[in-house]
Formats: C-alpha cells, sequence, structure tokens
C-alpha cells in the first residue's frame, strides 16, 4: 500500500479501502491510481475478506482526475494508457474493474463530490450508498474528453443509452436524489458509511459461495445471451453443490 490509499480490516472480514488524499480532495494521481489497484491486490490474496468497502478521506469521496499532475508528465499518461502484454484494460481502466473482478462483493461509500473518474470507479462496484448531499457529474466533458476509465462497460448496465449519452454530453451535476431516480446509486443515506458496514455484516452471514457466485453470475450475463447466461447460472450451481454431486451428474463437464 502507498500514503494515497489505505486498507483496513473489520472483525477479520470487512476490507475498508480509503482514498487518503483529503488536502487534494482525493484527486487522482498516479499514485492513488497505484494504490487503488494494489489495494485490491492485496484483498484477493485475503481469503478471508467477505465483503469490501471503498471511501473517501476528508470532505468529499474524490473530485475525480488530477490533471494538472497527470497531463504534467508523459510518464504518468503512458502508464495509465498503455496496455500491457495481452491485458485488454490499461492502469486508468482496472481502478474500476478491479472492484467487478474481485470474487466478494464491493460496496462504494460517497460523500461531498464524485466527478469524473471517481465517478466511473463507483461505477465498478456492486453497490454504491451516498450522501443526500453528494454531488455526482461525468465531468470528462467539461475538458473536451470522454469517459475512459472503463465507464462503457459499468454504465450500460445501470442506465438506458440516451441518459448515458445526456449525462456524458453535457457533463452536468446532479444530486444523489436523482442519482437514485436513474438508478445510478443504490441508496441516499443519512450515514451512508454507517449503512454500508451494515451491510457488509450481513453478507457476511450468508453463504460465502452463494453470495460470491451471484456476484459473478450477474456481472458476466447482464448483457449475454440468453444461452450464455443459462449455461453460467447451472455451471456455478454445479461448484456451490459441489465436485462430488457433478461428478454424479451427465454435466460434470461444466465444471472445467
Amino acid at each position: 500500500m502507498n500514503q494515497r490509499v489505505t486498507l483496513d480490516i473489520v472483525d477479520d472480514a470487512i476490507a475498508i479501502v480509503s482514498l487518503n488524499r483529503p488536502d487534494k480532495y482525493n484527486g487522482l494521481d498516479l499514485a492513488m491510481f497505484e494504490g487503488i489497484v494494489g489495494a485490491a491486490k492485496k484483498i484477493r490474496k485475503n481469503k478471508k475478506i467477505r465483503a469490501v468497502i471503498l471511501r473517501g478521506e476528508g470532505d468529499v469521496f474524490s473530485s475525480g482526475l488530477d490533471v494538472k499532475s497527470i497531463m504534467s508528465s508523459p510518464v504518468a499518461i503512458t502508464k495509465l494508457l498503455v496496455k500491457p502484454g495481452v491485458k485488454i484494460s490499461n492502469l486508468a481502466q482496472d481502478v474500476a474493474l478491479v472492484w467487478r473482478q474481485l470474487p466478494v462483493p464491493v460496496i462504494a461509500v460517497t460523500h461531498g463530490v464524485c466527478f469524473g473518474g471517481a465517478f466511473q470507479i463507483v461505477l465498478g462496484a456492486d453497490f454504491r450508498y451516498t450522501s443526500k448531499d453528494c454531488q455526482f457529474s461525468i465531468m470528462e466533458g467539461k475538458h473536451g474528453l470522454i469517459p475512459d476509465m472503463s465507464g462503457s462497460v459499468t454504465l450500460r448496465e445501470l442506465v438506458s443509452i440516451d441518459v448515458a449519452k445526456e449525462l456524458t454530453m453535457t457533463a452536468r451535476i446532479f444530486e444523489a436524489p436523482e442519482a437514485k431516480e436513474l438508478g445510478i446509486v443504490t441508496k441516499v443515506c443519512e450515514q451512508p458509511f454507517d449503512e454500508a458496514i451494515s451491510f457488509a455484516k450481513l453478507l457476511c452471514e450468508k453463504s460465502a459461495p452463494a453470495v460470491n457466485s451471484a456476484k459473478r453470475l450477474f456481472n458476466e450475463t447482464w448483457v449475454a445471451s440468453e444461452k450464455e447466461a443459462l449455461n453460467l447460472e447451472t455451471k456455478l450451481q454445479l461448484k456451490i453443490l459441489g465436485k462430488k454431486f457433478a461428478e454424479m451428474t451427465p454435466l460434470k463437464h461444466l465444471l472445467k
């Protein structure tokens, strides 16, 4: 971990990842990008983790990309945009995708503002709890850019295409109640972090294979064909039931 991002474990089961640059409104510089991905990698290695909460220190969740820091450094731009090896995503996209790729549920908690790249990061979570006063924006358009941190993958699962276009093209700021109405946030709360903790504890009481398989099921089938979705349902169910049971059926090939 680096100083930009902290990782704490609650009850040996809930990982709390905090963006920790409050003096800069948790602006996303290169160190923040690397810290976010590093935190997710560390969580993946800890098999005791059952749920993750992603939050921001200070007055806001995050004001988005630290444009001055990134644009003044060719090295930073290269590290963010180049896709190494055979990877389908770059570092700029990974900070959102890593939350989808974790096997456990991830709850993003927002307050203050959640703009631009920060907005795309929370779209990668499974749930979004927000304070009533939080403001959101796909702010890239304000700078003559498009969202390029996996928003094209995550936003389409939450809103209709015309809403996605309107929010992107106008870069307008919208409030938490509208975000809830649009389906972008899960819950608007008086105390979003406390409610996220309660929800995480509830998930920890449930069957881990069932919760984790439910996440994978919907993430991988939301825009898939019926055939792909139905096949994955059966494959995941057989894994939950166990290898011994599956091998007693003609469907054991699905375990591969």
